[in-house]
């Protein structure tokens, strides 16, 4: 299977254009949940692509307003490109999408596309997950504040927590989507109310914050300090090392979730996440 069948094609692709403003994309990166915009740049020639701009882009910079500064160079491909050479590039590069280019912006494929052609069986999904799964888990307890599990994730780099009872067994799964959930925005409020933090509380943000992988610039972002058991979800999806990429893969899918525990009968051995699916194919 090439790119060009898997891709979202250029019709369908939001993007910004030089000359531009940071607040070009900020509706994209927070009210959609984009994790990057590609920018192009209209010639006399016609369009062409510039580069991306990202959520990592727009916190590294929070004083940059010009979207040339903002945006960087990435790797590209092509349409003929094959998914698995696509997939090898994200996993090389650690990025989820990619630009297709040939002269000019032709479409994006994401991680997405290529664990749906996995699950549609148009690349190989026959390695057992349990080659392919992270033996490095990270976790959290199931009274820590979702503040405290904010950070542990932040800290952490990871879109995700297991979540451990008392007694150190599996009792849910923490994402950075039920941190987004629950999440509020306050424009300059006095008074916030009893469940959300006051000035002088230390879970208060300023500026542009991060939650989970879609980051929030807004002058205030407060989460909740209740414990992580009343946001996380209960009902958690495991697999077994026996199943195969192509079966996680529909799993994922079906459910829409990104990563699923590792599980050999009662007991937590690993995580697979959705990059770890194409590992399978490098």
């Amino acid at each position: 299977m090439n790119v060009g069948e898997a891709m979202t094609p250029r019709s369908e692709v939001v993007t910004a254009t030089i000359p531009g403003t940071r607040d070009d994309v900020l509706e994209y990166l927070q009210e959609r949940s984009f994790s990057s915009v590609p920018v192009v740049k209209e010639t006399d020639d016609g369009e062409e692509f510039q580069g991306l701009v990202s959520r990592d882009d727009l916190i590294e910079n929070p004083d940059e307003d010009q979207l040339a500064i903002l945006m960087r160079e990435v790797p590209t491909t092509t349409q003929d490109t094959t998914i698995e050479e696509v997939a090898a590039l994200m996993v090389t590069e650690g990025t989820r999408r990619v630009p297709v280019v040939d002269g000019t912006l032709e479409g994006i494929v994401t991680v997405t596309d290529v664990v749906r052609a996995i699950a549609d069986g148009d690349a190989d999904g026959e390695t057992q997950v349990a080659e392919l799964a992270a033996r490095d888990v990270n976790t959290t307890y199931d009274e820590v504040p979702l503040t405290v599990a904010e950070r542990e994730l932040y800290y952490a780099n990871l879109p995700y927590a297991v979540v451990l009872d008392a007694d150190g067994e599996m009792d849910g799964v923490l994402t950075e989507v039920d941190i987004i959930d629950v999440a509020r925005v306050v424009e300059g409020e006095a008074d916030t109310g009893d469940s959300i933090a006051d000035d002088d509380d230390d879970w208060k943000w300023e500026s542009i914050k991060a939650v989970g992988k879609r980051y929030l610039p807004t002058r205030n972002v407060e989460i909740p300090a209740a414990p992580v058991r009343e946001f996380m979800t209960h009902d958690v999806v495991t697999v077994s090392g026996t199943k195969t990429a192509k079966e996680v893969a529909q799993m994922m899918l079906r459910h829409d979730i990104e990563q699923i525990p590792l599980v050999n009968g009662d007991e937590l051995t690993g995580i697979v996440r959705d990059i770890n699916l194409l590992e399978a194919l490098r």
